[in-house]
């Protein structure tokens, strides 16, 4: 069955195995994942990446996941706010902030998938894709 919101799908992948403690998990690939996952790498959330091709010859993103001292994930909870029926855009005036300025907001722009932080430093607005804490 194909999923109606595959970033929502690879967040959700990515939430689940970190809890259950996996040390990688595999996602199907797109520009857009791609981009969110980098952000992920930058923002310390996850170890690494790479993308590889499965055994069926399908391009896949490996995630490895990071863990702390006492095997805890490094992410506590991630969460899609924009959605296939509803979209949700803002300014860079009113970006909303993430667990205090904690958390990671990760926002598409006309310049490309950033956080909210380089959004609001380069005054650019946009769809408002998940947090990350």
């Amino acid at each position: 069955m194909a999923a109606s919101d595959p970033v929502a799908d690879m967040l959700s992948k990515i939430q689940n195995a970190a809890k259950v403690g996996h040390e990688k998990v595999d996602v199907s690939i797109s520009k857009m994942k791609l981009e969110i996952v980098k952000i992920l790498k930058t923002e310390g959330y996850i170890k690494n990446f790479k993308k590889i091709t499965d055994d069926n010859g399908h391009s896949v993103i490996r995630i490895f996941l990071k863990y702390d001292d006492v095997n805890e994930s490094v992410i506590h909870g991630m969460k899609k706010i924009s959605t296939p029926g509803r979209r949700v855009y803002s300014g860079y005036r009113d970006l909303p902030r993430v667990y205090n300025g904690f958390g990671t907001l990760i926002i598409s722009t006309s310049t490309g998938v950033t956080t909210g932080k380089k959004a609001s430093e380069k005054m650019v607005g946009g769809e408002l894709i998940c947090t990350v804490w």
